[in-house]
């Protein structure tokens, strides 16, 4: 569940992940500034700032996610819901578009 200030933002359901998107970076290490279209690749970074409680089994029981909040994460870029929510860019994914943690 994601807080601020003691009011609830947004809380996921099951097994989706609330991101807060991390901005591509424009320049290489060499100094060459890149268009937005070039520098966007096929999957983007976030930090989670909420998790749902896991995916319910067909057995009933839930599956508890593998990431945690304050991670940085790759996930596909493709997926997930982009909302902006008080300001910030945050994209909702389903667990299973989380392709990697970064640490």
């Amino acid at each position: 569940m994601l807080k601020r200030g003691g009011n609830i933002m947004l809380k996921p359901l099951n097994n989706h992940v609330v991101l807060e998107v991390v901005e591509v970076e424009l320049t290489t290490a060499s100094g060459i500034i890149l268009s937005r279209e070039a520098a966007k690749p096929s999957h983007s970074e976030g930090v989670i700032l909420a998790v749902g409680e896991g995916r319910i089994l067909d057995n009933g029981q839930r599956l508890p996610l593998d990431v945690m909040v304050g991670q940085r994460v790759i996930y596909n870029g493709f997926g997930g819901t982009k909302v902006n929510h008080q300001g910030k860019d945050l994209v909702i994914v389903s667990s299973e578009d989380i392709l990697a943690i970064v640490e």
